[in-house]
């Protein structure tokens, strides 16, 4: 008689739970609803990429392979100096190795690293997570683009910088002059008698006595 309680009250707990939407999510066949920033692998630009092996050399696992050799660039006009360039040869990631922590994608300068959601790239070897730059680069198409600025959010250092007016026009804010944007001239104020750098006052001429000559 003491079991009774707790089998109805398993039971009522069993038929409430029933009754109840499932909220099993049918993967594979029904694809799965991701927030728009998820770390699912790491996208490639390789157009973008220079080289630089800082994405590298800050990575805490070490497992990012970077291989490049210079290539000179002749002079476009007469006299001048060759350039030279890396060019990128291999760029590798092992993912069994990766901890997803994106410092890459943070410290690239040039956006050449992007978070993709893509994450069926499960492989049976552990050996074959070892993705070659190809491959990295093919997952770009799944990249989302990235959100739109908040309308009152500061404006972008590059594009203050190439906003801002040549020095010497007097312009603030690329107004024309008289305008909403124009600088308004600075008021001078004389300084006392008594101060020090100050302009002595001129005396005022007197006029002239009756009977002298106008």
């Amino acid at each position: 008689m003491s079991l009774l309680p707790g089998i109805l009250k398993g039971l009522a707990t069993t038929a409430r739970t029933a009754l109840r939407p499932t909220h099993t999510a049918e993967y594979p066949d029904v694809a799965p609803d991701l927030p728009p920033r998820s770390r699912g692998v790491i996208a490639l630009l390789e157009e973008n990429c220079t080289s630089c092996m800082l994405c590298a050399r800050e990575c805490p696992d070490w497992c990012i392979y970077i291989d490049s050799h210079k290539e000179t660039i002749p002079a476009t006009t007469e006299g001048g100096r060759d350039r030279q360039r890396n060019v990128l040869d291999r760029f590798a990631i092992d993912f069994s190795l990766c901890m997803y922590c994106g410092i890459c994608i943070e410290v690239c300068p040039f956006d050449a690293l992007h978070w993709s959601p893509q994450f069926e790239y499960a492989e049976v070897d552990i050996l074959d997570l070892l993705h070659e730059k190809e491959r990295l680069g093919g997952w770009m198409a799944s990249v989302p683009p990235p959100p739109a600025l908040d309308e009152k959010s500061a404006e972008p250092a590059e594009v203050a910088a190439a906003n801002k007016p040549a020095r010497g026009t007097g312009l603030v804010g690329g107004g024309s002059p008289g305008g909403p944007g124009a600088r308004m001239p600075r008021t001078v104020r004389p300084r006392p008698a008594g101060a020090r750098g100050a302009t002595p006052p001129v005396p005022e001429p007197e006029p002239p006595a009756d009977g002298d000559a106008s």
